[in-house]
């Protein structure tokens, strides 16, 4: 993801949200995690990579009021605050490549389906652990969504890291505690599959000496 603003940039200029794979008219697997935790409704929530993402009609429609979607695109921000019209204003737009998210609070509830798995190298991945580690209050939550070691190599016509269960679990062990884990087979607009896998997550509290 990192230096491919352009890419995407293109991408969301020349393609309806629809046309593209990753398009959900709800998302019912984010949904079904953000019921699980029972989040109360004054939740800080991010969507990291949320762009044009229908997550934050969702949220809103749920009554969530404490809502940041972070995109690398401007384009993608710019057609979700035409998508929701007025009730935009009511929501912290964040045009950034997450990789140099530098965040300025602590979220209650952390959820990516779309930034993780383009971040490839090692020094990438381990700059998402380590923000994610800071803007994630203490007993907060993550959602991660990647494509799974049965989904697409590729996405966009980019490079993605496949992961499984396990293997997403064991980056995080360290400062989280892994919750839930679902498969999930996503249809495309175009009437094909992509296998995801979805992980929750718990920031561990540090006890105080």
């Amino acid at each position: 993801m990192h230096n491919h603003k352009t890419h995407w940039e293109k991408l969301y200029e020349t393609k309806a949200g629809s046309d593209l794979s990753w398009f959900q008219p709800y998302p019912h697997t984010s949904v079904d995690f953000i019921n699980l935790f029972k989040l109360p409704k004054t939740s800080s929530i991010i969507d990291v990579g949320g762009g044009d993402s229908h997550l934050v009609d969702a949220l809103l429609e749920l009554g969530y009021s404490d809502i940041t979607v972070l995109d690398i695109s401007a384009k993608s921000i710019e057609r979700a605050k035409a998508r929701l019209g007025e009730k935009a204003s009511t929501i912290t737009w964040l045009e950034k490549d997450i990789v140099d998210f530098d965040p300025q609070r602590k979220y209650d509830f952390w959820h990516d389906r779309a930034a993780f798995h383009f971040l490839t190298t090692e020094i990438q991945i381990m700059k998402y652990l380590a923000i994610a580690k800071q803007a994630i209050k203490p007993g907060g939550h993550l959602v991660l969504g990647t494509f799974s070691d049965n989904g697409p190599a590729k996405c966009s016509g980019l490079d993605i890291r496949q992961y499984t269960e396990a293997s997403m679990s064991i980056l995080f062990e360290k400062d989280f505690r892994r919750i839930k884990c679902v498969q999930e087979t996503h249809t495309t607009p175009f009437n094909t599959q992509q296998d995801f896998v979805f992980c929750s997550f718990q920031r561990i509290v540090t006890p105080i000496l």
